[in-house]
């Protein structure tokens, strides 16, 4: 088990020590405060049309996302009756977690030097996916990618939505942040 009270990510000493200086130098920031930083990674697994026929599944994707994020996910659940698609208001349709401090930074850390060079054809991640505020959103298709999921006990394959929160005004800003930390940028 890890000694929590003198242990700092990796990831996190890396921007204290290195990225936040390079960051601050390449934009000409006046001071450190100005020096976008990440603020929080929200995961996320939508069921969809599983969860309508067996609420159970709903569940599952929370243990699996719980499981990956290492800490408690929350079931989503339906705002409005759809009757096109049998769902109705309060259904379990999915879940997510955020995270934040040193446990996003460990995801982050994990994400990309574990996760992503185990997804079949990787290429690298999209450098378009930014909102024009800072954030940056990607995806995956599989979540069994991620080492702390037992392959042989997963009873479905969850997609996970994985969304990026920074400090940064500037979509150029974010993704200098991101490249810091090995973020792998296909364009």
């Amino acid at each position: 088990m890890l000694d929590t009270a003198n242990y700092t990510p990796r990831l996190k000493t890396a921007y204290r020590e290195t990225i936040k200086p390079a960051l601050k130098e390449e934009f000409g920031y006046k001071n450190d405060m100005m020096v976008p930083t990440l603020e929080k990674i929200v995961l996320n697994i939508g069921a969809g049309s599983e969860a309508v026929r067996d609420s159970k599944k709903a569940k599952s994707a929370q243990d699996d996302l719980s499981t990956i994020a290492g800490q408690r996910a929350v079931v989503t659940k339906a705002k409005k009756s759809i009757a096109g698609f049998r769902v109705r208001e309060g259904m379990p349709l999915g879940a997510k977690v955020t995270l934040r401090g040193d446990r996003m930074y460990e995801f982050l850390d994990r994400l990309i030097t574990v996760a992503m060079p185990r997804i079949r054809d990787f290429r690298g991640v999209s450098g378009k996916s930014f909102d024009g505020r800072g954030n940056y959103a990607t995806g995956l298709k599989e979540h069994i990618v991620f080492p702390e999921i037992n392959f042989d006990k997963v009873d479905e394959v969850w997609g996970i939505d994985i969304v990026i929160c920074t400090t940064a005004k500037t979509d150029a800003e974010a993704k200098a942040l991101l490249k810091a930390f090995n973020m792998p940028f296909n364009s």
